[in-house]
């Protein structure tokens, strides 16, 4: 039995369903509504003490951390392989997803929550924003939900969040110049783990920020018309996240576009 713990918009979330739809598993759904806390629960630490959706279950055996379930996944289960054949290709997979585990990811949470997350968590009052924040296990996670919840686009973490994230896809045009995939000219687990990257800045209307880099938009459009993409991502879209993005995004990207332009001038 596969129980994958989730949530239909996280990104991490994605990454791991997106990984079970091209490998063609069957799952059951175990789904968290994170602004109820649903992960914060006694019952949910047990599986996974960081507090973090997802988790997968296999026949009983807890798996955590989206990279790991990942390769997991490839693993456990037979059909289409998601890595490179070659040690070469391997490690340049490993590569690009050591960089979402080593920042990216939480820069992910600061862009979402700073320009739009922020107001679905206030409007639930003082004392339940305070408990949330209060409830996440680790101390420098936490200051940085407190900043972007309370602070916006004025948290002390934002400007380096867009920055890093506007260099990272500077990097992804350079590889897709040389290679039709980020780890050479084969579909893998790096392509797998950026596409929900990609997706979030788009709905957080930022996609200018690939206007000018072709062959990222190509590669992109390739990913979105892939089947799994559809059963992963297209299907869990939540409306109510999607245009809470859309005008949130749209009245922050000059701030954004401004950031940019300005570290361009140094």
């Amino acid at each position: 039995m596969i129980e994958l713990y989730h949530n239909d918009m996280s990104t991490c979330a994605q990454k791991v369903r997106l990984a079970l739809a091209e490998k063609g598993v069957r799952w059951e759904s175990r789904h968290l509504d994170l602004r109820a806390r649903d992960h914060q629960t006694p019952a949910y630490l047990k599986l996974n003490p960081n507090a973090v959706v997802p988790t997968l279950v296999h026949d009983g055996v807890v798996i955590i951390e989206s990279t790991v379930i990942n390769e997991y996944i490839d693993d456990a289960f037979g059909g289409v392989s998601l890595r490179p054949v070659d040690a070469a290709g391997r490690a340049r997979m490993r590569l690009w997803t050591k960089q979402l585990d080593e920042g990216l990811h939480a820069d992910t949470g600061v862009l979402s929550t700073s320009i739009a997350f922020r107001y679905q968590k206030l409007e639930k009052g003082d004392r339940e924003v305070q408990a949330l924040v209060d409830n996440v296990p680790d101390a420098v996670k936490r200051a940085r939900v407190r900043a972007n919840i309370f602070e916006g686009v004025q948290s002390p973490y934002f400007k380096e969040s867009v920055l890093r994230f506007d260099a990272l896809l500077g990097r992804m045009e350079t590889t897709l110049a040389n290679s039709q995939w980020l780890a050479g000219d084969t579909y893998s687990l790096a392509d797998i783990a950026y596409a929900p990257y990609l997706t979030r800045l788009e709905h957080l209307q930022m996609k200018e920020l690939w206007s000018e880099r072709p062959r990222l938009g190509r590669w992109f459009e390739c990913l979105r018309e892939r089947e799994a993409y559809q059963i992963a991502l297209t299907q869990w879209f939540n409306a109510k996240y999607l245009s809470l993005m859309e005008e949130k995004g749209e009245r922050e990207w000059p701030a954004i576009a401004k950031i940019i332009k300005d570290a361009e001038r140094r």
